[in-house]
């Protein structure tokens, strides 16, 4: 297995609210070949990496075919993304990326850590080059929790309204928020509308289905944006096959790994939290096998980047990213 030390990491969006806590989360597990790429815009300047500073290159398309890299960590919109993720891959990297480019391809695996590491069995070395997809940050705070309840009592029903924060948006949203408090109906029109559904919601549905590998699960969402800066929140009802009480429900979850329970979750209490925050977990009188749960994730660290670096490290763990794979 490669050392921290071993493994040539470029966080693509370095200076974005993705990448800055990617590169605080390689810095905290001491990695210590790392660049900072970015667009031309940033390129030039200095970020913070631990105690130390790291220069902002230009990401190109040279740069990221070159074979200087064994795993790049993309935190950029899709099409950025789409143009940029082949080069890398031509560099013979690793890549795990955060836009929705890649998730719902077939031959592409959508990963939560600790939900369904088993999606990268069918990995390939680095040197054939290998994209991860990192989900949708509610998708995946969501699939932390459904997976334990579904493995205990089978799942037929899944509800839920999510009140997701502005940093969800990157820096555009964060900026809005620091400037003005946003004016009434403009919290949730970033999203597109695919029928009646924003994307957002769209995409919730399809990325859940495909982590827990539950194509037919019937899912439906409300998703809305709110003045929050960090952390995403969700209001869950399920509904199982088998009866499953209140107190099993939280031994299920307690159980799960990224998984804490709370009396009742807040945003400020997930801020920098690495796992995802559950609670009020009770029965629903509207359904015969129902329960409603609350739960709360940092969007920014559990939510996209603490997720993307532990799937890293189920990679360095199967031996598909490091100094072995050069030639």
């Amino acid at each position: 297995m490669s050392s921290t030390e071993d493994i040539r990491i470029g966080v693509i969006g370095a200076t974005g609210a993705v990448g800055t806590v990617t590169l605080a989360l390689l810095a905290e597990r001491g990695y210590t070949s790392v660049r900072a790429l970015a667009s031309s815009r940033s390129a030039g300047g200095r970020i913070s990496f631990g105690a130390d500073e790291l220069p902002v290159e230009e990401t190109t398309a040279e740069l990221l075919a070159a074979g200087d890299l064994d795993l790049c960590f993309f935190s950029v919109g899709t099409d950025t993304s789409r143009k940029l993720v082949p080069h890398a891959l031509a560099g013979a990297a690793a890549v795990i990326d955060k836009s929705d480019a890649y998730r719902l391809a077939d031959d592409v695996p959508l990963v939560v850590a600790g939900v369904n590491d088993e999606a990268l069995a069918g990995a390939q070395a680095a040197s054939s080059g290998q994209i991860v997809a990192n989900p949708n940050c509610s998708a995946m705070q969501l699939a932390c929790v459904l997976k334990p309840l579904h493995d205990t009592a089978g799942l037929t029903r899944v509800r839920l309204a999510t009140y997701q924060s502005m940093s969800g948006k990157g820096d555009e949203g964060m900026e809005q928020l620091r400037a003005t408090a946003p004016a009434e109906g403009d919290l949730a029109l970033d999203w597109d509308l695919i029928d009646d559904e924003f994307s957002e919601e769209w995409k919730l549905r399809a990325e859940t289905r495909k982590i827990l590998d539950l194509p037919a699960l019937l899912l439906s969402a409300t998703c809305v944006r709110v003045p929050v800066m960090v952390g995403h929140a969700q209001a869950v009802w399920v509904e199982t096959e088998a009866e499953l009480s209140p107190p099993a429900a939280r031994r299920a979850l307690e159980a799960a790994p990224h998984v804490q329970l709370e009396g009742f979750p807040t945003p400020g209490r997930a801020a920098g939290h690495d796992c995802v925050l559950a609670g009020r977990i009770r029965r629903d009188p509207a359904a015969e096998r129902g329960l409603v749960i609350w739960v709360v994730n940092d969007n920014l660290r559990k939510g996209a980047a603490l997720n993307a670096v532990q799937i890293a490290e189920a990679l360095i763990a199967r031996n598909l990213i490091g100094a072995a794979d050069r030639g």
